[in-house]
């Protein structure tokens, strides 16, 4: 049998890719789950992006496929890939479909709990311009496929609002097109990756095709890309039997991939809350302490059921800690850095309800959860990473890190209240609108004092003066008033100052290292850690229009190595810190390479 399959696979090194045909655990597991559509062909569709490197790890093509479209890949792809629902609004309009172009299989537009719908019970939510391509399961584990812009679903807002269905590509209602943006799939490709890259989970951008409409299908993979709120739907409908399928098909999942331990009865319910509580509780402290904003609220819409990202549609990368900035989304405003951790805590809350009416057989009011186990787990996991994450940032090792929070928590606490008062200093200018929301601008870079004070004091070993640090500290953001020398600027300066000193002393200590190493290696960590150009919104929305304009001059290939330059530029992992630029040997795509850099420079302290 061995021997066969190594010949299928030498002359079918595609074969992987006829696994999505539409079927998913999912559907057997939640019959009532999903809304399932027949799906016909696009003709003159084209890739623009595929992603090699994501490809050899889901086992879509071999480890040794160059990096190259080859004719025969680029039409599995489209084959694949390149398809439309046929919706509610077809069906009513009679639209006549070639029986060449109807594909055999029924896709699926999972039902998940949205606060976008009139209803706050899920009746009516859920993908609304997506579907699941299915799922890929090889030796390496599984993955779930879905594509964005494969037409309107009646899961969509739009017709939660009108009761009426609609027509894909329709503009006369928010939310209603079932359409994709070939530039949005940019955005989330350079985003995705470079979280994945940095040790985040995420799902990712395994291709965009061009539409002959303008539009794209916007291809993405994940491990597991079942929400919180595909469980949320069933809870709030009341439906035991719905939630223990979700619950059922996540295990299923997270245990085949080696994420969690395999358990049986009713204890891997337990099991289950108590990985989803740590998992949030990390999460949100990395996302506060990364300035990730990802809107996370209540229905769990916007966060894998892991604490992954999704959606990159709704996740900002801001350059300072702006902790005012929500985004405008219609009738709702968002959730603000600082909120999520709490949003996060009232997911975990709901997880632990879920987990007494599956194991207990009994669904209690939410309110009694307030100080469960898990909330305690949640808390536990998010202060520890939230203070591990600070150390990270000021260059310790992370054993170092480990240790001095173990051993010497009080110094890490006075280091911890100095850092927070510069990263938390607003503009006097106070809210005001953006492009998308409203914010009120942070004026000092914590990242920038933890780059240059190691720096500093290896190359002199002195006290900076107060106008040296506020030099440092003062973003982009900072008035000539904002960068003045003040008693009490003068005097948290010093503080700053003393509470790092006292850090890295109590880190040699912990660690037998001399004082000087510890700074030596501080320096070498937190140049790297702390990078001068960091992505945020605004050069990631700069940079995907610039990816999207070059579309048309550089081959999928080129855009592959340019993203991939571009996510390496942004390796926040000390220890392996590639020379991206040099790889990159087409002239345009050093010229877009050049131009995106330039922009992360620019925007570097942006939402």
């Amino acid at each position: 049998m061995g021997s066969a399959r190594v010949h299928r696979a030498r002359f079918d090194p595609y074969a992987g890719f006829r696994q999505l045909d539409g079927r998913h655990p999912f559907q057997v597991h939640v019959p009532d789950g999903w809304v399932g559509y027949r799906a016909r062909r696009v003709h003159g569709a084209h890739v623009v992006y595929f992603n090699f490197e994501l490809a050899r790890e889901m086992g879509l093509i071999p480890d040794d496929h160059p990096d190259r479209l080859t004719s025969a890949l680029q039409r599995t792809i489209l084959d694949t890939f390149a398809l439309q629902i046929v919706n509610e609004y077809d069906e009513k309009s009679g639209v006549v479909v070639d029986p060449k172009d109807l594909l055999p299989g029924t896709f699926m537009a999972t039902r998940y709990l949205q606060m976008q719908h009139p209803s706050r019970t899920g009746k009516t939510s859920g993908d609304g311009r997506s579907i699941w391509n299915g799922c890929v399961t090889t030796g390496r584990g599984g993955w779930d496929v879905s594509s964005c812009g494969t037409g309107v679903t009646r899961l969509c807002p739009a017709t939660a609002w009108t009761n009426r269905y609609y027509k894909t590509g329709s503009r006369v209602a928010n939310y209603g097109c079932g359409t994709a943006s070939i530039e949005d799939g940019f955005g989330a490709a350079l985003m995705s990756e470079t979280v994945n890259h940095n040790g985040m989970g995420t799902e990712r951008q395994l291709a965009i095709l061009s539409l002959p409409n303008g539009f794209g299908i916007n291809v993405r993979a994940g491990r597991n890309l079942l929400r919180p709120s595909h469980f949320f739907v069933h809870n709030r409908q009341k439906s035991r039997v719905g939630v223990k399928g979700v619950a059922d098909a996540w295990i299923e999942r997270q245990v085949l991939n080696g994420q969690l331990r395999k358990t049986v009865g009713l204890k891997r319910y337990e099991v289950m809350t108590d990985a989803i509580a740590e998992s949030f509780g990390k999460y949100a402290a990395l996302f506060e302490s990364e300035y990730l904003f990802v809107w996370l609220d209540w229905d769990g819409d916007n966060v894998l059921a892991d604490g992954g990202i999704i959606d990159y549609g709704s996740v900002r990368q801001f350059g300072l800690f702006h902790r005012e900035y929500r985004f405008d989304d219609g009738p709702i405003w968002s959730t603000t850095i600082t909120e999520q951790r709490q949003m996060a805590r009232r997911i975990v809350q709901q997880f632990a309800q879920i987990r007494d009416w599956l194991v207990l057989g009994k669904r209690r009011p939410l309110q009694r959860y307030r100080r469960d186990r898990a909330l305690r787990r949640f808390d536990a996991a998010f202060e520890r990473t939230l203070r591990l994450r600070l150390l990270h940032h000021a260059g310790l090792q992370p054993d170092v890190a480990a240790l001095l929070l173990d051993r010497k928590p009080r110094v890490v606490e006075r280091f911890m209240r100095e850092h927070t008062w510069w990263e938390r200093q607003r503009a006097a200018r106070g809210l005001h609108a953006v492009a998308d929301g409203i914010t009120w601008n942070a004026i000092y870079s914590s990242r920038d004092l933890m780059r240059q004070l190691p720096a500093r004091w290896l190359a002199e070993p002195r006290w900076l003066t107060v106008r040296e640090v506020l030099e440092i500290a003062a973003s982009s953001y900072a008035s000539r008033r904002d960068r003045m020398v003040t008693p009490a600027r003068a005097r948290h300066a010093l503080e700053l100052q003393r509470s790092y000193a006292a850090l890295l002393t109590a880190a040699a200590t912990v660690s037998q290292q001399e004082p000087r190493e510890i700074l030596r290696i501080a320096t070498e960590r937190s140049s790297v850690i702390n990078r001068y150009a960091r992505i945020t919104g605004d050069s990631g929305n700069y940079a995907a229009r610039r990816l999207f304009l070059a579309r048309r001059r550089l081959s999928p290939e080129r855009l592959y190595d340019l993203i991939r330059a571009f996510v390496a530029s942004q390796n926040l992992i000390p220890e392996h810190e590639p020379q991206a630029a040099q790889t990159l040997r087409d002239r345009d795509a050093r010229r877009v390479f050049d131009q995106l850099m330039g922009a992360l420079e620019y925007y570097r302290h942006g939402l």
